[in-house]
C-alpha cells in the first residue's frame, strides 16, 4: 500500500487523513509542505479540469479551485493592458501558462482567495512568481521548473503545499466512495467534452463562429467539475462566472451572471481609473471594487470601503452598467443540469449572454427555445448531463 498522511481531515479535529492506493504506487507527490483533505480533493478535481482543458483547447490551462469547485478557469491567451490592469497583474513578460493563471484567478478576485491552483503543463518562473504574489493554499502540476519551485517552496514561511502528479495516470473505470459506513459505486464520469456536442442546435440562430465554440465547450467543461446544481459564463477562454451548488438552477444562474457583470464591469474605464490611498493592499482593492459594483451594497458597506480610496467615486448608475456590458460579443452560458423556467434566459440577457449550451431535455424545453428565439440567443441541446457530488 501507498499512502501519504495529510494534514487532517476536513476539519482540524479530524486527526487521521491520508491518501492512498491499496495497490501499486501513488500518481502523486508532495514536494513542499504537507497537503490536507480538503487539498487533496480540490487538488485532483483541479488537475482533471486543466488537463482535459489542455486537450481541448491545445493550450496551457490553469485553474483556481475552492471548497470542490472552480471559482475560475482558463486558457492561456495573452493579457492585454486593460485586462492586466483590472487582474492586478505586474509588469513584466507573462508565459501562457502565467497568463492562464492570471485570468483564472482573476475571474472572481473575492472567491479565488486562498485557493488551489493546478496547472496543465509544467510550472515556470514566470508563473511561480505570478502565483507567489497570491494568498494560495497549494498548487498541483505535472512539473516544475527548478527555480519555480524554489520560488513557491519559500512560500508561507516555506510550508506551501506543492502536488507533482503524473499526467500519464489513469484512474480505474469504477470509483467507490464510503459514504456513513456505506460504499457507494458508480462508474466513473468519462464523457468526452468536445465539439461533436454542438451539432443539435435548437434555436432559430444556428451559427456559432469558431472563436466562441471553444468558449461554450470550456464552460460546459467546468461545470463537469463544479458542485451541481451549477451554471457556468465564459468569454475570450475563459470563465468569467460560477453559480455552484445552489438548490435552485435560477439562484446559479443569478450568481453567475451576477459574478458575470462585475467582472466586465471591472473593465469600465471608471473603474480602471479608480484612486486608491498609498497602502492599500490588493486584497482590500479587490473587496473594495466588489463593494463599490455592488448595487445592493448597503450604506455602512460603501462607508467602510470607501475610505480606501484617495477621490470619492461616483457611482456607476445602471444605465452605464447596462451600455458597457451590451459591448461585448460571445458571452457564453452552460448548465449542468436542463433549464427548467424561462427566467434563468430572462437573467441571462441583463447580462448579455448569446450563446447557450445545455442538456436539454425538461418537459418545457419548447418554451425554453421560445425565450432563446426571443433574445435572439443561440441555444445548443447536448443530451449529456454533468452533475457532480
Amino acid at each position: 500500500m501507498d499512502e501519504i498522511r495529510l494534514r487532517y481531515g476536513t476539519n482540524p479535529h479530524q486527526k487521521h487523513a491520508r491518501v492512498y492506493v491499496p495497490e501499486g504506487r501513488l500518481p502523486i507527490e508532495v514536494l513542499n509542505g504537507m497537503p490536507g483533505y480538503i487539498n487533496l480533493v480540490d487538488a485532483l478535481n483541479s488537475w482533471q479540469l486543466v488537463k482535459e482543458l489542455r486537450a481541448l483547447s491545445g493550450m496551457p490551462a490553469a485553474a483556481s479551485f475552492k471548497h470542490t469547485s472552480p471559482a475560475g478557469a482558463a486558457i492561456g491567451r495573452e493579457l492585454d493592458d486593460k485586462l492586466k490592469k483590472s487582474l492586478f497583474v505586474p509588469e513584466g513578460e507573462l508565459s501562457p501558462l502565467a497568463c492562464a493563471y492570471a485570468r483564472a484567478r482573476g475571474a472572481d478576485r473575492m472567491a479565488t482567495f486562498g485557493d488551489w491552483a493546478a496547472f496543465s503543463d509544467t510550472v515556470d518562473e514566470a508563473t511561480a512568481r505570478l502565483l507567489s504574489r497570491e494568498i494560495s493554499d497549494g498548487c498541483i502540476a505535472p512539473g516544475y521548473e527548478p527555480v519555480a519551485l524554489e520560488i513557491l517552496k519559500t512560500k508561507k514561511n516555506g510550508t506551501y503545499p506543492v502536488l507533482r502528479i503524473d499526467p500519464e495516470w489513469a484512474p480505474p473505470p469504477i470509483e467507490v466512495r464510503q459514504l456513513f459506513g456505506l460504499f457507494l459505486e458508480q462508474e466513473r464520469n468519462d464523457a468526452r467534452i468536445d465539439y461533436k456536442l454542438l451539432e443539435n442546435v435548437v434555436t432559430v440562430k444556428k451559427v456559432i463562429p469558431e472563436s466562441v465554440k471553444l468558449d461554450l465547450l470550456l464552460a460546459y467543461l467546468t461545470l463537469k467539475y463544479t458542485q451541481s446544481n451549477s451554471v457556468c459564463l465564459a468569454y475570450d477562454g475563459q470563465v468569467i462566472g460560477v453559480g455552484a451548488g445552489q438548490q435552485s438552477r435560477i439562484h446559479c444562474t443569478r450568481l453567475a451572471c451576477t459574478k458575470a457583470d462585475k467582472w466586465f464591469l471591472r473593465l469600465h474605464p471608471k473603474v480602471l481609473g479608480l484612486k486608491f490611498k498609498k497602502g492599500v493592499s490588493r486584497g482590500e482593492k479587490a473587496t473594495a471594487i466588489d463593494i463599490f459594483l455592488e448595487e445592493n451594497a448597503t450604506p455602512e458597506e460603501a462607508h467602510t470601503w470607501s475610505r480606501l480610496f484617495a477621490e470619492a467615486p461616483a457611482p456607476l448608475t445602471r444605465e452605464e452598467r447596462w451600455e458597457w456590458i451590451a459591448q461585448f460579443n460571445g458571452i457564453c452560458l452552460a448548465s449542468d443540469g436542463f433549464i427548467p423556467f424561462r427566467d434563468n434566459l430572462d437573467r441571462a440577457a441583463r447580462t448579455n449572454v448569446q450563446f447557450v449550451i445545455q442538456p436539454g431535455g425538461s418537459t418545457r424545453d419548447e418554451g425554453i427555445i421560445r425565450a432563446a428565439d426571443e433574445y435572439g440567443m443561440v441555444m445548443v441541446f447536448t443530451g449529456l448531463r454533468l452533475f457532480y457530488h
